[in-house]
């Protein structure tokens, strides 16, 4: 059983499908909802592109491509259940609506009736909690596009069914899994429970539930256990609409659901680089346009960015330059399912421009992909050749990180000069004896990046394991490797007889990166694997390579900015291809 991007079940999935399926067919008899108290705004983005796709019949979902013009959603063929999961989510219905014309207004209407009609009962897959309360939110927020034109049969069909969702829901939402799952069961029952008549009873309960999962999940400084940037807005951004749909219809919202709020706002801004994008680490993307600013300017947290290490992440910022560094120890346990080898790995952005990246998540492109976006080398970090600084389970712990670095001391510093990060973290000592050191310091003017990486052993035990390791390599030394991971977007070109690489941004913006020690310079493939794509980008790595024959290596790098680009671009290249003056 694959479980990409969900975390595991506490119950025997057979025990919880089952109980699903009792409660759906339960309240499936009933018929309780005859209208909405009061008429819901749309708050969900879409994706104006992938509305696009689907209206032209790709559908891409779970990693999968389907072609299939004209086709009903619910005929296509389904390669796998993660993929029917995300159909009966309705997240698509956004996209459809990013659209908004008439033909994607009678798409939506066509799929959503024939719901009903073969799953309104309480048969399929999505009579789940954590499905079943994001298809109320989305139905909700569309009631005017779905509703628009329809027959008055249709629009009792339409309200039976959210009555009968809502009762499963106020049944089952215990079930969820921890974290984002159950946020989005319990914000879904208070969506609804406050939208359909006859549903208000339902209310206390989901707040009540919603604040006890505020406490315990977001800890005190606004971060999850998944340490995912980008789940942690989905949170914020379920969190935020219940709220307003509790001012709307004149309700007090708990107080921890409030201060969980006021959490999380200051550290999505520390993880946030300078082209408004979220840091890509642990399964999260960018995220959907426009739809971090949207969350903090609707959390009423005004201007605060979180210090310190939040969410276990360290930030440096000089000019228009941001650095975000993965600095803690990996999810563990259940909250590891997802969750990447990527300890010490780094992006870096100038201005609206990503300039170093980490490959991922792949999870939107297949297994496979995966996994590989959760490997080490797909960051942008040091890298021992054939194994990760996380390493994934097996059996009963497939999909888990184990045998994770457990030792990551930090140091940071700020001054005059710019600000610096000292950090190492133990997780190749198990395999080789070895401890890696990050040590970054970026200008005050955010001109220059500099980086120092180590790999030594620190103790005689290290020494006696690095020993082993070189027996196993039959004294051919450990191989390894710095990679440096380009958005797809960068321009790089080795220069200086293999010493150096010029990086053009689509700014016009000229970065040079150099290096000194003991290793080989060279350009390699790469990919971007970003949601809502057909497919990864292509993109290339800068790649250091070296092999270790003695108890300790160090190399010097840095990127610093072209001496005639000036401090302040005037960035006008749109990222659809169009300047803005066409």
């Amino acid at each position: 059983m694959s479980y990409i991007g969900n975390m595991p079940p506490t119950l025997p999935e057979s025990a919880r499908r089952w109980l699903n399926h009792f409660h759906a067919r339960l309240s499936a008899r009933l018929h309780p909802a005859t209208g909405f108290t009061y008429q819901p705004e749309p708050r969900s983005i879409g994706m104006l592109a992938r509305g696009r796709q689907l209206l032209a019949g790709n559908f891409q979902f779970a990693g999968h491509l389907i072609e299939a013009p004209d086709t009903m959603i619910w005929d296509l063929p389904r390669p796998c259940r993660k993929f029917e999961e995300e159909l009966h989510g309705f997240a698509w219905l956004d996209d459809l609506a990013a659209v908004g014309d008439a033909k994607a207004c009678q798409r939506a209407q066509e799929w959503t009736f024939e719901w009903i009609r073969r799953y309104g009962r309480g048969r399929g897959v999505g009579w789940s909690p954590a499905l079943t309360g994001r298809r109320l939110i989305r139905w909700i927020n569309h009631a005017i596009f779905l509703l628009n034109g329809q027959p008055s049969a249709a629009s009792r069909a339409y309200f039976r069914s959210l009555g009968q969702q809502t009762i499963f829901l106020a049944r089952r939402w215990e079930a969820a899994n921890p974290g984002l799952p159950r946020f989005e069961a319990l914000c879904g029952l208070i969506y609804a429970g406050l939208a359909l008549m006859g549903m208000e009873r339902h209310v206390i309960p989901a707040m009540k539930g919603l604040a006890r999962e505020c406490a315990g999940q977001i800890d005190e400084n606004g971060g999850i256990p998944t340490r995912n940037p980008e789940e942690l807005l989905e949170v914020l951004t379920y969190l935020i609409w219940a709220a307003s749909a509790l001012s709307s219809a004149g309700r007090m919202t708990e107080r921890a659901h409030l201060e969980a709020i006021e959490r999380i706002a200051p550290t999505l801004r520390a993880l946030r680089h300078g082209d408004g994008s979220l840091a890509r680490f642990h399964g999260g993307d960018r995220g959907l346009e426009g739809r971090l600013e949207l969350a903090l300017a609707a959390s009423g947290v005004r201007g605060q960015i979180a210090t310190g290490l939040p969410m276990g992440y360290a930030r440096l910022h000089g000019g228009r330059t941001t650095v975000i560094i993965d600095a803690s120890p990996p999810p563990t346990g259940r909250a590891s399912y997802g969750a990447h080898a990527s300890t010490l790995a780094f992006e870096m952005t100038s201005g609206r421009r990503p300039v170093i990246v980490n490959c991922g998540s792949g999870a939107a492109f297949g297994e496979e992909w995966w996994k590989a976006g959760r490997a080490t080398p797909s960051h942008s970090t040091l890298v021992i050749e054939g194994v990760s600084s996380s390493r994934l389970g097996r059996g009963r712990r497939a999909g888990m990180l184990v045998d994770i670095p457990t030792h990551v001391p930090l140091q940071q510093h700020s001054g005059p000069e710019g600000t610096s990060l000292h950090a190492a973290h133990d997780g190749y000592v198990s395999t080789h004896g070895l401890t890696h050191a990050r040590r970054l310091k970026l200008s005050f003017d955010g001109a220059a990046l500099h980086g120092e990486d180590t790999l030594a052993t620190v103790s005689d035990l290290h020494r006696r394991q690095f020993d082993k390791a070189m027996d196993r390599e039959r004294l051919l030394g450990i191989a390894g490797s710095l990679r440096f991971h380009l958005h797809p977007d960068v321009d790089a070109e080795i220069d200086m007889n293999g010493k150096a690489v010029s990086l053009v941004l689509r700014s016009g913006e000229i970065w040079v990166f150099r290096y000194r020690g003991r290793a080989d310079l060279r350009l390699e493939p790469s990919v971007y694997l970003e949601k809502g794509r057909l497919k990864p980008r292509a993109a290339k790595q800068m790649v250091l390579s070296w092999r270790l024959f003695d108890y300790a290596m160090r190399i010097h790098w840095s990127f610093t900015k072209g001496k005639s680009c000036p401090v302040h671009v005037r960035d006008l290249e749109r990222d659809d291809g169009l300047n803005e003056t066409e």
